[in-house]
């Protein structure tokens, strides 16, 4: 868990928002059965896979798999430059993304990218410490880090979490 006490209490305030602005056909199916923000950073560490969505030039839908990282509240995850989806963010940085866990646990999120390490332009003040943990995960020479990928961070403006009982989230 790498969140500070203010991320946490930023990430409920999101979680609970999101809920009460939800259908009721929503809020019936994860009312109480969902988690709160220092439960949700405590499983979401390492590498989760997400189910990334974005929209094409036609605004049609694409869904594709990424790796996701959950840091300080929010989802990190990276693609190569030349990917699809890396065009589709640049053009239009709106995006949701889903990472689920059977019937245990559904963690979606709406909401904006920002790139972290840009081609041309400022890396996100943080991308030096995001690159550090990054390269750690995924090794030094995993790629070439200024070249061949992308990350991002996906700003939430909705997110909401489906968890049926969190003791089995977090027994070995």
């Amino acid at each position: 868990m790498r969140e500070t006490p203010e991320e946490l209490e930023e990430l409920q305030t999101l979680l609970d928002a999101s809920l009460s602005r939800s259908t009721p056909h929503l809020r019936s199916i994860v009312g109480g059965r969902t988690l709160t923000a220092e439960q949700l950073t405590r499983i979401l560490t390492g590498m989760r896979t997400l189910a990334l969505s974005t929209v094409t030039a036609k605004g049609e839908p694409r869904i594709s798999g990424a790796d996701g990282h959950f840091l300080h509240g929010r989802w990190h995850f990276g693609t190569a430059r030349g990917a699809a989806k890396a065009r589709h963010l640049a053009a239009r940085p709106a995006a949701s993304v889903a990472h689920m866990r059977g019937e245990d646990l559904g963690v979606f999120t709406h909401g904006t990218v920002e790139i972290l390490n840009p081609r041309d332009g400022e890396s996100a003040a943080d991308w030096p410490d995001l690159l550090a943990y990054f390269k750690d995960f995924y090794g030094h020479d995993a790629f070439d880090w200024d070249d061949d990928v992308v990350y991002y961070r996906l700003h939430p403006h909705w997110m909401t979490v489906y968890a049926t009982d969190f003791g089995k989230l977090t027994a070995g």
